[in-house]
């Protein structure tokens, strides 16, 4: 029974990246309701661990602050999801609903345990900050770098998974250019997101902290900030615009064909087609799917 439930998540799952548009919601709702109430367990927060894939390394105080303040009234209204490990278990969703009960003085909190792959911990972890949380502009950049690379899609595949334009991906993973020292005046807000674009395409390091100091300490205009990064004196990076053949452009198109058939990550390397899977039981499933009997 356990086996067959645990199938149909997966199949639930592999459904949920299949579709046009990634949903949280979708998954969360398919995953609330497969589960018996009498499986929903109550965990002390003390066995809990944060997702080693969770991109949220800031959490509103303010907003976490409010959220304790419903707990303490109404208690946690949905269950959390989690993954059983050596110590405790790990969060794979819901981690500001735990953060908040802690601070509400709860002992405990509803979880569903579920037995995810790594790969489907960092696709849920990812999803539930993107689609709920406000993830600061950095946070934003890594999280789709780490679908990119987790699905094996290119930005125009992942903004269609999203449901973003193109550019506005590239925009967003471009911030990942920045200097360290930069990335900390975004995170904290002191850098908007307009001039940090703008900033992410000069390919002198010097100059981007420059401009850095002169955004912070001047309030320096959008508008000023691309007239002046349009001289000649600041080098823009290149955009790695190589022509694509045709036969290129196929492969590619097919590869994230595969990455969504198969809900594993794909590659074509010249005549070979590398599929990975987690474990036996993952290798199973893509067998099903491509209707491949032993």
């Amino acid at each position: 029974m356990e086996t067959a439930r645990r199938r149909a998540l997966g199949r639930g799952l592999e459904e949920l990246f299949g579709t046009e548009v990634l949903d949280f919601d979708t998954l969360e709702e398919k995953i609330v309701t497969a589960t018996p109430k009498e499986e929903i367990i109550e965990i002390n927060i003390s066995e809990l661990r944060s997702n080693p894939y969770q991109p949220r390394k800031v959490f509103d105080q303010d907003a976490l602050n409010e959220l304790a303040e419903s707990i303490k009234e109404h208690g946690v209204f949905q269950p959390i999801i989690v993954k059983s490990s050596i110590k405790g278990y790990e969060i794979i969703a819901g981690e500001r609903r735990v953060k908040a009960s802690k601070i509400a003085g709860m002992e405990t909190v509803p979880a569903i345990v579920r037995d995810f792959n790594d790969q489907e911990m960092m696709e849920i972890a990812l999803l539930e900050n993107l689609q709920r949380e406000d993830l600061n502009p950095i946070e934003e950049a890594l999280a789709y770098e780490s679908l990119m690379k987790a699905r094996g899609l290119s930005h125009e595949g992942l903004a269609k998974r999203i449901g973003k334009s193109r550019s506005y991906v590239t925009n967003v993973v471009g911030l990942l250019n920045l200097p360290e020292s930069v990335k900390e005046l975004v995170i904290a807000r002191k850098i908007p997101i307009t001039h940090a674009r703008a900033l992410s395409k000069i390919k002198d390091v010097k100059q981007v902290e420059e401009l850095a100091d002169r955004i912070v300490n001047e309030g320096m205009t959008s508008n000023s900030l691309e007239e002046m990064t349009q001289t000649k004196e600041y080098e823009k990076r290149n955009k790695m615009e190589r022509r694509e053949t045709e036969e290129n452009r196929t492969y590619k198109y097919i590869q994230e064909l595969l990455c969504e058939k198969l809900g594993t990550k794909v590659r074509i390397r010249g005549t070979k087609i590398e599929i990975n899977f987690q474990d036996l039981e993952d290798f199973n499933r893509i067998m099903e799917i491509l209707n491949i009997s032993e």
